[in-house]
C-alpha cells in the first residue's frame, strides 16, 4: 500500500534533514509523526520515526539523562519591555539589524539559511530594553514547522524587506506565510478575541539596504502593498535610520515607562517599570509586588498631566509616560 505522504510531512522531513541540533531533530520528528498519514502503508515508517525519536530523547544532556521533555528551540521567553520577532526571506538583512542594535551573536553571512534557530538580543531605546529576535528565513516553499511559535509568542512582527532585491516577491512570500497562519490583523483575524486573548499580531515593515537600493523603492512598495503597515527605511551597514527604527518600535509597543519612588528615598531613574498604555496605579502596584498590591493605601505622582507634583492620586489614575509614582502600602 503506498504511503501517500503529505506536503506537510515532506516539509517536516526536510526540516529534520537540515536540523543542526538534537532539539531541532526532536521537534521535526514530532511534526513528522503528527503529519504522516495513519494507515497500513505507513506502519513501518511510523515505527521507525518513534524509534529515532526515542533514541534522541534518551541522549544525555548536561550529564543528565533526558526524559520525554525537551526544549522547544522556537520558544523565546520574553524579556524587557516587549519582544519584536523579525521575519523575511534569505539574506534580507534580519541578522544585520539584530547585530547592529543589540549585542547578540548573530550569524551574518552572504549564503542563505545562515540562521537556523531564533537568536534574541536586547536593544536599548533611551532607558528601556526591548528584545529583538532574529529568526530563520522563510521561502515560497519552506519554513520550519515550529517557527510559527516564535511569531505567536512575540508582541510585534517586523517584516524585513531587502530594498536591493525583488521587493514585491519578498512581500508576497512573507504575507502568504503570515496569512496562512492567521498572524495578521485583518478582516479574518482580529487583534484579540472576546476574552482578551491575542489573535493577530501588530505588524510593520523594515526596509533594509537603503544605501544601495534604487531611489523611491520603498515608496513604490508602500503604494503597491494593500496592508496598512508602517514602513521604516534603514541601512545596517551605514547606520542610517537605526535611531528612528528604535523609536518607532517603542511607539508601536504602546507602553509607558514609570519611575518608582520609595517614600523618603530618591527616585530610581535608571530602571523604569514598563506597562501597557492605559494601565493604572493598581496595575503598577501589581507589577511591583502582586501580594502587596492588595495592601496599596495611597500613591503620589510627579510629572503627571493635570496633577501637582507630589499630589495624592487615586488607584485608578491612568499612568502617563515618564511619570514618577510613589506607592504607600498599609
Amino acid at each position: 500500500m503506498p504511503a501517500n505522504l503529505t506536503p506537510e510531512y515532506k516539509k517536516a522531513d526536510e526540516w529534520f534533514r537540515s536540523a543542526s541540533s538534537d532539539d531541532e531533530k526532536i521537534l521535526a520528528l514530532e511534526e513528522m509523526l503528527r503529519t504522516i498519514p495513519k494507515h497500513k502503508g505507513t506502519e513501518h515508517m511510523r515505527a521507525d520515526l518513534k524509534k529515532r525519536l526515542s533514541k534522541l530523547r534518551a541522549v544525555p544532556a548536561g550529564g543528565k539523562k533526558a526524559g520525554a521533555k525537551h526544549v522547544d528551540v522556537f520558544h523565546v521567553p520574553r524579556t524587557g519591555a516587549g519582544q519584536i520577532a523579525l521575519i523575511g526571506m534569505p539574506n534580507c538583512g534580519k541578522s544585520s539589524i539584530v547585530g547592529a542594535l543589540t549585542k547578540a551573536k548573530v550569524n551574518i553571512a552572504d549564503y542563505p539559511f545562515a540562521t537556523s534557530k531564533p537568536v534574541p538580543g536586547m536593544m536599548m531605546f533611551e532607558d528601556v530594553q526591548i528584545e529583538l529576535v532574529d529568526t530563520p528565513p522563510v521561502t515560497v516553499d519552506y519554513a520550519a514547522p515550529g517557527q510559527v511559535g516564535t511569531y505567536r509568542g512575540c508582541d510585534i512582527i517586523a517584516i524585513v524587506i531587502d530594498l536591493a532585491g525583488v521587493v514585491l516577491e519578498q512581500m508576497e512570500v512573507v504575507l502568504s506565510y503570515l496569512e496562512s497562519h492567521r498572524l495578521l490583523i485583518d478582516e479574518t483575524t482580529e487583534a484579540a478575541d472576546a476574552s482578551g486573548n491575542v489573535l493577530g499580531k501588530k505588524t510593520f515593515v523594515i526596509c533594509t539596504k537603503c544605501d544601495i537600493a534604487a531611489e523611491g523603492t520603498m515608496e513604490t512598495l508602500k503604494e503597491l502593498c494593500d496592508k496598512p503597515f508602517e514602513f521604516v527605511e534603514i541601512s545596517a551597514q551605514t547606520g542610517q535610520g537605526l535611531d528612528k527604527l528604535a523609536e518607532r518600535i517603542y511607539r508601536l509597543l504602546d507602553i509607558v515607562r514609570i519611575y518608582a519612588k520609595k517614600p523618603g528615598k530618591p527616585v530610581d531613574m535608571k530602571d523604569p517599570f514598563t506597562l501597557r498604555r492605559g494601565s493604572t496605579v493598581t496595575d503598577l502596584a501589581r507589577q511591583v509586588h502582586r501580594e502587596l498590591a492588595e495592601k496599596l493605601k495611597t500613591a503620589r505622582a510627579w510629572g503627571a498631566e493635570g496633577v501637582h507634583d507630589g499630589q495624592n492620586i487615586p488607584r485608578d489614575h491612568v499612568l502617563g509616560d515618564k511619570e514618577i509614582i510613589e506607592l504607600h502600602f498599609s
